[in-house]
């Protein structure tokens, strides 16, 4: 199912089982914009959620997390949680129970065991570290390709399959470079290296949603409930970088996009990426990019 709106929970006769249960059946993709949204307590299936513009927050547990363009989230099957949305282009991706098994064998399984047992049926899903995720450009590229057949062909459910495929084995490999993070901690048991691994990403988090704000180490480090130095340790091991390093590249990530879509003053851009002046913001950018916010501007209207 291809929806290009989101419902409206509040529009008198709506029926919301009946609207649930559309997810157990089918594999369903909104391509929105929103203007504005909510649902405050939802249940769903395997899903994968983007934006293509603006700012979509979902709390999971008792975390925010926020997901911009760029980025993605994936929530896991039966994961409860809420989100909101304004003024956002909304690219979400559900996957019905029974055919993100079979893809899930068909990725773990060797190709002898599927001719002994090619229709053997399984409710086996994998079970995804629910953080935020950088969109490269092989994931990138299978987005463009499922929007452009779906506002092309419109629903058709072998076509979508086809290209669903696909995005699900990126997911699984996405699984497994996580698999690999948590192998880089450094610890004994693998239920502590997991344990660290959550916790940095809480830290990943709060920097991503928090950025504009000015955070130090001793808040972040409260959130995610490790001390200071094991915070920074794990988070280099982890990341390739420190949380201070991990903040100032999403703070100039930001600041770029807002200097080649918008006519903002570049102060007032500096100042929402969180530094404190112009000069330092001036520094900061043209130290990671290589060209001063102006010039970045200049090059990037005139493309």
């Amino acid at each position: 199912m291809y929806f290009t709106s989101l419902p409206d929970h509040t529009q008198p006769g709506f029926d919301e089982q009946l609207h649930f249960s559309r997810f157990k059946k089918n594999n369903i993709i909104f391509n929105t914009q929103a203007q504005a949204g909510h649902c405050d307590e939802h249940v769903g299936c395997l899903s994968i959620k983007t934006t293509l513009s603006g700012e979509e927050w979902y709390g999971v547990g008792r975390r925010n997390l926020v997901v911009r363009p760029g980025q993605f989230l994936i929530l896991n099957d039966d994961q409860p949680y809420a989100c909101r949305v304004k003024k956002a282009r909304v690219l979400s991706v559900f996957f019905k129970k029974d055919f993100a098994s079979a893809l899930l064998r068909d990725c773990h399984s060797r190709e002898e065991s599927l001719l002994d047992d090619p229709f053997h049926s399984s409710t086996d899903l994998p079970v995804f570290y629910q953080t935020l995720h950088p969109i490269d450009g092989r994931l990138k590229g299978q987005l463009t390709n499922l929007v452009v057949s779906l506002e092309q062909h419109g629903y058709e459910a072998d076509r979508v399959s086809e290209h669903l495929l696909f995005l699900f084995r990126h997911l699984i490999h996405v699984h497994g470079m996580e698999s690999n993070h948590v192998t880089r901690i450094n610890a004994v048991k693998r239920a502590t290296q997991v344990e660290i691994y959550k916790r940095l990403c809480v830290a990943k988090e709060v920097l991503h949603s928090s950025f504009m704000d000015n955070l130090d180490l001793t808040t972040v480090s409260a959130y995610a409930c490790l001390s200071v130095p094991q915070l920074i340790r794990q988070f280099k091991v982890v990341f390739g970088c420190t949380p201070h390093q991990y903040l100032m590249k999403v703070r100039l990530t930001y600041a770029a996009s807002k200097l080649s879509t918008s006519d903002e003053p570049i102060s007032t851009i500096g100042w929402q990426c969180g530094f404190e002046n112009a000069s330092a913001f001036s520094r900061a950018f043209k130290a990671a990019l290589g060209a001063s916010p102006e010039a970045y501007r200049k090059q990037n209207t005139n493309n």
